[in-house]
């Protein structure tokens, strides 16, 4: 399993959020390029770049994610707000490694499908989840159908990743939603990354013995609740 710092931006900075309110935010960086050269420098190789402005129609950071993309040496997934596969197609041309989707390819199954058949293996699925449901939307809305019928259906289309977020854990470094992780991993035959509550080295492994592939991990690694360069070499791949 390997750990993939999450640089959230809004704003023009670099935030985190806690349990999915834009009204509780906690951490504030104004040079999120310099945060990302600094996860780099402290041995991840891989990093999670979403722009909150563009997933909730407040703007969009999308000069700051294209510095990222050019001057950041990572494989890096970008997201918030891809919404067809013309930005698909422009973020892809510009270094990115793969493209996160959420609110489109949750509500239009059929888009997904279609977008997916043209980058196979370059999109990851995300799915923001409060106790077991799916919120779209920047939150907004919660689905009728659970994260398990959803991966289901994912298991058909050619996907990247998919990313599980327990929005009901996260920023709060309360622990993981180690059941549901286990649950989607079990279920699912793509890759699966999760997010949400991590705050220790132990939820880690725990996450890695349960066939987690990868895990974005925000809020501990900007309180120092974990050591950036520790987390780097033992979840390194």
């Amino acid at each position: 399993m390997i750990v993939i710092p999450a640089v959230d931006l809004r704003e023009g900075a670099c935030v985190q959020l806690v349990g999915g309110s834009y009204a509780n935010e906690q951490v504030r960086l104004e040079n999120p390029l310099e945060v990302a050269r600094g996860w780099v420098r402290a041995g991840f190789s891989r990093l999670h770049v979403v722009d909150l402005d563009a997933a909730t129609g407040r703007g969009n950071n999308a000069a700051i994610a294209r510095d990222i993309l050019s001057e950041v040496p990572a494989n890096i997934q970008v997201g918030g707000g891809v919404r067809s596969g013309d930005t698909i197609e422009k973020l892809l041309e510009e270094g990115a490694t793969w493209i996160v989707l959420g609110t489109r390819a949750l509500e239009e199954p059929e888009w997904l499908a279609g977008t997916a058949s043209s980058f196979p293996g370059q999109l990851i699925v995300a799915a923001d989840v409060r106790e077991r449901q799916i919120v779209t939307r920047g939150w907004a809305r919660t689905l009728s159908r659970t994260i398990l019928d959803a991966i289901e259906k994912l298991n058909d289309i050619p996907l990247g990743g998919v990313l599980v977020t327990a929005v009901h854990r996260e920023g709060q470094l309360a622990g993981t939603d180690l059941f549901l992780m286990e649950d989607v991993a079990e279920l699912s035959v793509h890759p699966v990354i999760a997010s949400g509550g991590i705050s220790s080295v132990a939820d880690l492994r725990e996450l890695a013995d349960r066939g987690i592939a990868a895990a974005v991990v925000g809020m501990a690694l900007y309180t120092g609740a974990l050591d950036a360069r520790a987390v780097a070499e033992e979840f390194a791949a």
